[in-house]
């Protein structure tokens, strides 16, 4: 079994209990407007260029299969059109100017590097977190780590956006410790404008994960002028604490790290260009949440 990893982060403290290591699957079906990892929404590799570090020595321009690469008043470029993703160029450019995001990679291969943390594991109480991206897209590839994880005695979480078909979501949380489950509002005409997509299914994803499984943490994305007023505050409060068996959340303050991403990636400004809340306004919506009997943290 293969499947696509843009990334494996050793040392985690924000994706679950413990010391933990994050695989990150590539291919993400939302889009939303303030992701700070836009190389895990297409589900193909992709070259990021940082054109701060290039020293225009013209080594990539020599390797470069399909002539993507020139020279051009003096400073190198790429032509992203012709770009096949192959990775010639990362290989020769020594200033680290380029890289592949995205890595095929075997079952076996990505429980050897989750194995070599185990230790860390054991002792801190932690395990494995699969994050995307949404992990789900690559559904077939994600039940086989899961299932790897349990045979070595892992703890597994899996970080999702909900949005999957139900056949795919059902078999798969037999074999997961704690979902995260992303929920970043009940609108649906918000949900749309800034995600691109529905959040019906999602939202009756998480009624039915809430029936069959007893480990989930919802995780709400704050983010200033969209989804962090009263109102929808209030609401998700009612509908969390109507499920009955989920009472913790997660607030994650939006923050603008990734916008070097996008220009590096080819695809312009980032779309959504708000502060990051202050630590009296995350407050606030804290206390809204705990209101309703929740256990509310502000960060993993």
């Amino acid at each position: 079994m293969k499947g696509l990893v843009f990334n494996i982060q050793r040392f985690s403290v924000n994706d679950g209990p413990g010391i933990r290591t994050t695989v990150f699957l590539k291919g993400c079906p939302l889009h939303c407007a303030w992701c700070h990892n836009p190389e895990s929404i297409s589900s193909k590799k992709e070259l990021l260029l940082r054109e701060d570090r290039c020293v225009r020595c013209g080594d990539c321009i020599a390797v470069c299969k399909n002539n993507a690469i020139r020279m051009e008043n003096g400073n190198v470029v790429t032509t992203r059109e012709l770009c096949l993703a192959c990775g010639d160029c990362v290989e020769v450019c020594y200033a680290d100017g380029r890289e592949l995001m995205g890595k095929e990679m075997t079952t076996a291969e990505v429980m050897r590097e989750i194995e070599k943390d185990k230790v860390f594991f054991d002792q801190s109480g932690g395990g494995v977190t699969f994050s995307g991206g949404e992990p789900l897209l690559q559904h077939e590839f994600l039940l086989s780590l899961l299932q790897a994880c349990k045979k070595k005695f892992i703890h597994t979480s899996v970080d999702t956006s909900g949005y999957v078909s139900p056949a795919i979501f059902e078999p798969v949380s037999q074999c997961v410790d704690l979902f995260l489950f992303d929920l970043k509002t009940l609108d649906d005409a918000k949900h749309r404008e800034y995600t691109g997509v529905s959040n019906r299914v999602i939202i009756e994803n998480l009624r039915r994960l809430a029936q069959w499984h007893k480990h989930i943490i919802v995780r709400i994305p704050v983010i200033p002028g969209i989804n962090d007023d009263t109102s929808n505050v209030q609401q998700v409060a009612l509908f969390v604490s109507s499920l009955g068996t989920v009472s913790e959340i997660h607030l994650l303050p939006y923050h603008r790290i990734g916008i070097d991403k996008y220009h590096g990636l080819g695809r312009g400004e980032l779309a959504c260009a708000a502060d990051s809340p202050s630590a009296e306004h995350m407050s606030r919506i804290a206390g809204t949440l705990r209101d309703r009997r929740l256990v509310v943290s502000i960060g993993g």
